[in-house]
This record gives structure tokens, sequence and C-alpha cells, in this order.
């Protein structure tokens, strides 16, 4: 079996972009090949659920914001054909969710603190539809002087969209009705604890939790979750006790069966943190796992859980680790590849 990962990077000369990871463990290959140059911060990829759209942030500014790119993707020879660029009304766009009917593809704006959401033509070409500004700051003068929309993660059933606000220190619920003039609707407001930074979150398999990275208090929060509402169930932090370095929680992963959730840990921890869960339904720490490099932006476990893949921003790599898929325990590996600044990992299915 192969695996093929986009590779969403950030940027200093126009041969870069965005990249294609290639790792078959069968032929000991791991490979990177540039898919499309001239992009700027491509620093979040995504693919539609046929593969044959990708669309990718460009992480800018302007005043008309950032930009959101839309490309055909040729399987059979690797290619990918842009067919459209959209402004996102909102600088340095940094994460990208596509609804449950890819009928939509909602965009956050880091810098300008608001959300950006495109109809999907059947063309694939986007047509704003809705732009949700948020308000606010919170207690760290430094990077909670206003709103900074990291992520918008849809729940399972689709009528939810949480959106992770770190910069104040908040996750929105929306409601989602795709046939509405303004298909989101704000429901509740959930406040994090001051200066947690909530950054990204994903979803239990049956919806009723919500795990949540907070980046700033580098914490794995857990809540339970009930039609918009979040209560806070668990606090586990990504550091041991006598840990007193800086600090950056990135990225979540979580098994598909629900028992392993991993969480990855930036500054001078440069973790991927493995917790699994009891019996009685709470989680508790396996290990704080290195994670190969510096600054382990993203990661990903392959379609067959039984690899995990992490990205380093800062150390330039891709580091392959074997995971036991009973244990979820990581072990290292021999595989490793030189990558410019990768900051985000995209798994396409098995070829």
């Amino acid at each position: 079996m192969s695996y093929k990962f986009l590779v969403g990077t950030y940027t200093d000369n126009q041969k870069q972009g965005i990249d294609l990871l290639e790792f078959n463990p069968s032929k000991g290959t791991l490979e990177l090949t540039t898919l499309a140059s001239g992009i700027s911060n491509p620093s979040f990829v995504i693919a539609n659920k046929n593969e044959d759209l990708v669309f990718a942030v460009e992480e800018t500014s302007s005043e008309k914001g950032g930009k959101v790119l839309v490309f055909e993707r040729n399987k059979e020879k690797e290619k990918l054909n842009l067919i459209d660029s959209e402004f996102t009304q909102g600088d340095h766009p940094c994460h990208l969710s596509l609804s449950p009917n890819e009928d939509f593809l909602v965009v956050s704006n880091y810098s300008g603190g608001n959300l950006a959401v495109f109809k999907i033509e059947n063309s694939g070409q986007l047509k704003i539809s809705q732009v949700i500004q948020h308000e606010g700051s919170s207690i760290n003068p430094d990077r909670q002087e206003g709103p900074h929309v990291h992520s918008a993660t849809f729940d399972p059933s689709g009528k939810y969209l949480l959106v992770a606000d770190l910069g104040k220190d908040a996750v929105m619920s929306y409601k989602f009705d795709p046939k509405a003039e303004q298909p989101f609707q704000l429901l509740v407001e959930n406040s994090m604890q001051g200066g947690d930074g909530p950054r990204h979150l994903a979803f239990s398999a049956s919806g009723e939790q919500v795990y949540v990275v907070q980046e700033m208090t580098a914490l794995l929060e857990i809540f339970n979750f009930n039609e918009g509402n979040l209560s806070s169930f668990q606090r586990l932090p990504l550091t041991p006790s006598n840990f007193s370095g800086e600090v950056g929680a990135a990225e979540i992963r979580v098994s598909a069966d629900d028992a392993h959730i991993y969480v990855s840990n930036r500054g001078e921890a440069n973790t991927l943190s493995i917790f699994e869960k009891k019996e009685n339904g709470e989680f508790q720490l396996v290990k704080h796992n290195p994670s190969g490099g510096l600054m382990p932006r993203n990661f990903v476990l392959s379609s067959d859980e039984k690899y995990v893949i992490s990205a380093h921003q800062e150390s330039h790599d891709f580091v392959v680790f074997k995971r036991d898929t009973e244990s979820g325990e990581l072990s290292p590996t021999n595989w490793r590849i030189k990558g410019h600044r990768p900051v985000y990992l995209y798994p396409l299915n098995n070829h």
C-alpha cells in the first residue's frame, strides 16, 4: 500500500507552492514533488471527496484580504490546474472547511477575525455568500488584542459549525442551513478560560464530544457537546509537570475508533502527545512523544492508521512513525525527507 498527501507550505520564492508527499513503505520510498508553484503561502490545502478539486489558501493580506484558490486535479498525471481565485474578505486565511454536501466552502481569516463563506458552483467556481465578522478580545495583549479566527469545523450531523477564535478565547457555535440566504446563524458563544487561545478542534465519531486544542496554554480540552453548547469534561496538559519552556499547541487528530487522540505541541516542546480513552469515558496520557523535528505544526495519520507523518515548519522536514493500532503508541522509523516549511498535510485516498 502507498499513501499520498497534499502539503501546504510557507513560501519564499516563485518555485515553491503546493507539494505532494508520496510514501510507499513496501518499496521503502518517501518522495516530495511540487504540484503547483508560484503561489504565496498556501498554508492550508484540502480536496473534495472525489479528489478532483483542490482548495488552498494564500495566507496573505490586502485591502480585500488573502486569497482562496480552486484547482482541478488530474489524478493520473498529478497536476493541478487553477480554475478560480477569490479574495477572502479578511487577512491571512489559515483554514478551510467544506460543508458535508460540498456546496459551501468556509474560510477562516486569522488576522481579519472573520469567516468568509463561499457557495461552490457546479463548475467549481466560488461565489461569496456570507461574511461573518467576530468582535472582542481577551487577556493576552500581544496575541488576543482582537478576534483571530483559527478554524471552522462541521459536526458529524452537518447541522452545526464550530469556530475556534484564538483572539477572543471562544468557540462559536453556528447553526447551518444551506437553503437560507445567510446559511450560518450564531447559536452560542462558548467561552474558554482566559488565555487558552483555542486553535483547532475535532469531534468524536458520535458527535457527542468535542476535542479542542488550546494553543496558548498547551492543553487538550474535552467538551461534551449538545446542540451547539459545550460543557468542559477534562483538561489535559500537553507537557510534563516539570516543563517550563515555550509552548504552542497546534494540530489534533483522532483515530477512527475514537480510542486515541494525538495533539502536536511546538515551541520548545516539539512533541506529539498521545491520549487513550478509558472505560469510564475519560482520556489519559499515554506519552509525550518527540515529534522528530522542530515545530510540528501539522501531522496526519495514514488512511489505515498504521503510520503517522509529522511535518516540521522549522527543521524543514517530514518524519514517519509506525503506529501500533492497539496501543496507539508511535515508534520511530528511518523514513525522513526534507521539504521547505511544511505546515499542513491532507491525506488523499490509497493508491
